[in-house]
């Protein structure tokens, strides 16, 4: 590959994405495109949010020398999905920077970058730092203490975060960052029916198969009350008024 084409991947995640054999859609393209530090994903299934999270990942890896990657999920088993995505990415393109160690977690590049598959147990990330990428997938189902406790692996080095799921529920810091999270957040709202290679007809038979619950959450990307509420969150909401002031202050 000529030091022009290495420069033009090194610049432009698109570029480095199409390398690897994707063809992006336009909300792709965006993303890839993206300088922001704080990223949220709420698409449906099959949409490519974790592709795109394993390009995301692996670019990063390979251009920026000593970063080190944290690829985070509620269980081991979908980290692992997510990290074997990018080592397919990683062969695709011939194995630049060759590795300096691989196990069946993380790979370490001759750069000095790392990326590291991590299972959703708060006792396994407390020893992280200086990370330079945080991925979160499945991110809705992540517990919110796992959550607060990776946070702060970016303090020191100023990395960038970025999770992805679909919905489950209106609870969870995936939902709140979503919901109620600041203009650092850029947001990506992707529903099936924008998915060029999801059919209609796919679409009206998980409808009627998994019923309005679950299909506007996994394809519609709506956040939904959770089925053991008593009352609807709107409700709930509605109940206060920021404008009233407390009878007492808190001491």
């Amino acid at each position: 590959m000529s030091g022009v084409a290495e420069l033009r991947m090194a610049l432009d995640r698109v570029a480095f994405a199409k390398r690897l054999g994707l063809v992006c859609d336009p909300w792709q393209r965006d993303l890839l495109r993206s300088t922001s530090r704080r990223v949220l994903l709420n698409c449906s299934r099959q949409s490519g949010k974790s592709t795109l999270a394993g390009v995301v990942a692996l670019h990063k890896a390979l251009h920026y020398p000593g970063a080190l990657v944290l690829c985070l999920a509620p269980a081991l088993r979908q980290s692992q999905e997510l990290f074997q995505k990018i080592g397919e990415f990683y062969s695709e393109l011939g194995e630049p920077a060759k590795k300096y160690g691989e196990r069946r977690l993380s790979l370490e590049l001759t750069n000095g970058s790392r990326i590291i598959a991590l299972p959703g147990s708060e006792r396994t990330v407390r020893g992280f730092s200086g990370v330079d990428l945080l991925v979160v997938d499945e991110a809705s189902r992540v517990e919110d203490g796992l959550y607060f406790s990776v946070r702060p692996m970016l303090a020191v080095s100023g990395g960038s975060l970025m999770m992805l799921s679909t919905p489950w529920g209106k609870r969870g810091a995936f939902y709140e960052a979503w919901q109620k999270g600041g203009p650092e957040w850029e947001r990506y709202r992707v529903k099936a029916t924008e998915v060029p290679r999801i059919s209609e007809a796919f679409l009206e038979e998980e409808r009627r198969a998994l019923g309005p619950w679950h299909f506007e959450q996994e394809y519609m990307t709506e956040f939904k009350d959770t089925t053991d509420s008593v009352f609807p969150s709107e409700l709930i909401d509605g109940a206060f008024d920021a404008s009233i002031q407390p009878l007492f202050e808190a001491g």
